[in-house]
Order: C-alpha cells, then structure tokens, then sequence
C-alpha cells in the first residue's frame, strides 16, 4: 500500500469521522431536547448503536456508492482525493452555519464532480444517481408520514391516560427509538465510506478481481462514525431539536420511530438516503399533528435549500480540488 493510498483512506476516515459529528444531531437531538438524556449519555448512548449496526445491516449501500454512482473504471486517487474535499468542505461548511444537510448527498456530489472534470458526463451512473437524487423528495416526504403515522396511532392509543403517564411511559420509550434509529443512522452513513475506501483499493488493484468489501473496512468505518457522533456537532442539535419544532417524549419517540424504519427498509433495498432529510421530515410531521403553526416552516424552508444545494455545492469544491491536485 503506497503512502498516497493510506493518506486517501486517512482521508476517508475523516470524512466518516465528520459525517458523525455533523448527524450526531440527527441521532440525540430529540432525546437531548426532551430531557430524557443528558447531552453526555445521549452521546455515548447513539455512538454505541453506531458502532454496533454492522451487526444487523447488509453492505448493499456501500456496494452502490462503490459502483453504483460513477464508473469504477475511471476512480483513481485523484477522484477520490475530489470526492473527499468536496464532501468534507460542505459538511464544515454547513455546520458552522448550523443546517443539519446530507453527509450522504456531500459525498455523491463530490464523486460526481471529480467525475465530471476527468471524463465529462460519460462516466456518470445515471440509474444510480436518479435513484439517490430522487431520495432527497422521497425521504423527507416518508418520514413526515410516517412521523404524522405514529403520532395519530400514539396519541389515539393513549388519549385515555393523564398527560404525566404518557410522559413517563415515552421516556422509556424514546431510548429505544433513539437507539433504533441511531442504529439506522450508523447502518446506513457508514457505509458510504466503506464504498469509497473499497473503491480505491479496487482501483489500486489491491482487492482482487471482484469488487467486495472487507471486514476490516466495516469495523474502521463504524468506528469513525461512531467518534464523530460521540464528538457532536452542536450547532445542529440545537436547531433540530427546538427551531423545527418544540418536542415533548412522545413526540421524540413518534419521530425517531418513524424515522428509523424509513433508514432500515433504505439500506435494506441498498439506498444511500439522508438520515438528516428522513429525521427532519419525521419531526416536521410529527410537529404539525398538533397544529401547522407548529413548525416553523422558516427555518424548514432554510434547511430544505441547503438541502437541493448541497449535492451542486460539494460536486463544485470536489471538481476544484481535482481540477488543482491534477494541474
């Protein structure tokens, strides 16, 4: 393995490492926000099912973005090098202004990107791309269903027990959906690295002749992820977990639920959705079963244009660096 190589993989990592930081908010912001864990256990508790999620998922997600996005033909380290400034530039971007984007978007749109530079258009997946772009309407649109869903079945089954029950039950009840959830979350997101990296060793000519990915990859990737949510990018839980929409536990527990089984059916069927886009769109729907004022459709409508900006965004930085690294 040469140094360029491990560097890339370094690389990789960081990325992986910063996806958990920025979605770190995506997995406790709810739990944070309704008190039903301290930041510091809520942390530990959503790093913990990170990790553990290779456990429980398939690798269909990082067999898609591994060759499922750009041909593997043309992938050499100059891409990936692309690919990975792109995807980290517009996740320190977008945290620092506080939007809870896709990490998962960032980084399709930086292949693509680098892709575009080296070889124009032909060497873009369409049938994948479609797939994954058509996600950032799907996710949002079925989380906010499936938010709405739980919420009327939950508040139907409980509209007989005191408000303090309810309470008591749901938070009970919030620690397994937020466990649930960041199951999801670490299921799905880590493998976007565990693509890229068995890319670059495909590439390099170091896995063989059949693309696969490694176990060694799987448990380096889960970890990094894990770090970054344990980390937390803070900026992004106070604005999921309060300006969307004020949270009671029932409330958390409908959204993360609702959320959760939208990431595991995705990764089942091999879809890199946004776990940002399918968490925002649960509490949006869970938020407006009480009444629309309830969301605050401003900040909704600011979060949703970072969301259509960033797979442009990151393939424009990625194209850059590529476009530099090769001249």
């Amino acid at each position: 393995m040469t140094f360029s190589i491990a560097f890339l993989i370094i690389l990789a990592l960081l990325f992986d490492f910063l996806n958990g930081f920025h979605d770190s908010a995506n997995s406790i912001a709810t739990i944070v926000s309704t008190r039903v864990l301290s930041p510091r256990w809520a942390i530990l508790w959503a790093a913990f099912f990170n990790f553990i999620a290779f456990l429980f998922f398939g690798l269909h997600v990082a067999n898609t973005i591994g060759k499922g996005i750009i041909d593997i033909s043309i992938v050499d380290n100059g891409i990936i090098f692309g690919t990975l400034i792109g995807a980290c530039g517009w996740n320190i971007i977008t945290w620092y202004f506080g939007l809870p984007t896709s990490s998962s978007h960032a980084l399709i749109g930086g292949m693509i990107g680098a892709a575009l530079v080296k070889t124009g258009t032909k060497s873009l997946l369409w049938p994948g791309i479609g797939k994954t772009v058509s996600f950032i309407i799907i996710s949002p649109i079925l989380g906010f269903i499936l938010g709405l869903v739980f919420g009327i079945v939950v508040y139907w089954l409980n509209r007989k027990n005191a408000p303090f029950k309810v309470d008591h039950i749901f938070r009970k009840g919030q620690l397994i959906s937020a466990a649930l959830y960041s199951m999801g979350h670490g299921g799905n997101d880590a493998q976007k690295t565990m693509g890229i990296i068995a890319s670059l060793l495909f590439s390099a000519g170091l896995l063989g002749k059949t693309f696969h990915i490694p176990f060694w990859i799987v448990i380096i990737c889960h970890a990094a992820i894990a770090l970054g949510t344990m980390s937390g990018g803070w900026r992004i839980v106070k604005t999921m977990g309060q300006k969307v929409a004020k949270l009671k536990p029932v409330d958390g527990f409908c959204a993360e639920s609702g959320a959760a089984i939208m990431l595991f059916v995705s990764s089942a069927f091999g879809i890199p959705v946004s776990t940002t886009h399918t968490i925002t769109g649960s509490i949006m729907g869970i938020g407006s079963l009480k009444r629309l004022s309830a969301v605050k459709w401003g900040v909704a409508g600011r979060i949703i244009w970072a969301w259509i900006l960033t797979i442009p965004c990151s393939a424009a930085i990625s194209a850059l660096a590529y476009y530099l690294v090769r001249h």
